[in-house]
C-alpha cells in the first residue's frame, strides 16, 4: 500500500471539491493536521473514516486504497464490509474507553481512601485502616499501570492471545469479581515489593 500515492489522491480530491484542509478536517470531525499527515502520506485515514470519505467524494474504498480512481462504480457489498469494519472499530474504541473510565475511576476512589485515612491519622490508631490505606495506596497504582497498559495496547495484545481463555466463556459477574480478585493480588505483590525492595 503506498500511503504517498493515497495522501496525494486524497489532496486531488479535496481540491476537486475546492475547499480546503480546515473545511474537509470539519466535516469528517478531525483536526486540519490530522487531514495535512493524511495528505502527505505520514498517516492513513481510520478505518472507521473509510466509508464517509469515499461518499464525501463519490469514490469507492478500493479507490482511496488504490489511490486512483477506477471506472467501475463501488461495490455495495464492498461498502456493506466496509461499514461493519467501521462499525468494528468504532465498538473495539467504545470498549477501551469504557475500560480506561473504569480504571480512572477505580484509581481515584483508591485515592481519595487512602488520602482520607492518611490525612485524618486513622492509619496509625487502627491496623484494619493501615492495610485498606496500604491497599488502596496500591490499587491507585495498579489502575494507573492498567490505563498505561490499554492506551499503549499490550492489554489488546494480551487479550488477543486469551481469546479463547476458559475466562472469557464465563458469565460478566465471575469474569469481574476475578478481575477484582488479581486486582487485589496483584496490589499486594506490589506493595510487598515496594516495601521490601525500595523500603517505600
Amino acid at each position: 500500500m503506498d500511503q504517498k500515492k493515497i495522501g496525494n489522491f486524497l489532496k486531488e480530491l479535496r481540491k476537486e471539491k475546492g475547499i480546503t484542509q480546515e473545511e474537509f478536517a470539519e466535516k469528517l470531525d478531525v483536526s486540519g493536521r490530522t487531514v495535512s499527515r493524511w495528505e502527505t502520506g505520514v498517516n492513513m485515514p481510520d478505518i472507521s473514516l473509510l466509508v464517509e470519505i469515499s461518499e464525501f467524494f463519490d469514490v469507492s474504498i478500493p479507490e482511496i486504497i488504490n489511490g486512483e480512481r477506477k471506472s467501475e462504480i463501488m461495490n455495495e457489498e464492498v461498502k456493506e464490509v466496509a461499514e461493519k469494519l467501521s462499525d468494528y472499530a468504532n465498538t473495539e474504541k467504545e470498549t477501551i474507553i469504557r475500560n480506561i473510565r473504569i480504571h480512572s475511576i477505580m484509581g481515584t476512589v483508591a485515592l481519595v481512601i487512602y488520602s482520607i485515612l492518611e490525612l485524618s491519622g486513622l492509619v496509625f490508631q487502627n491496623i484494619v485502616f493501615d492495610k485498606i490505606a496500604s491497599y488502596c495506596e496500591t490499587l491507585a497504582l495498579v489502575m494507573v499501570l492498567m490505563i498505561m497498559a490499554h492506551t499503549s495496547g499490550l492489554m489488546y495484545k494480551i487479550q488477543k492471545r486469551k481469546r479463547n481463555n476458559i475466562i472469557r466463556k464465563l458469565p460478566r459477574v465471575i469474569q469481574i469479581i476475578i478481575a477484582a480478585i488479581i486486582a487485589f493480588i496483584s496490589a499486594s505483590i506490589i506493595k510487598l515489593l515496594l516495601v521490601n525492595v525500595f523500603g517505600m
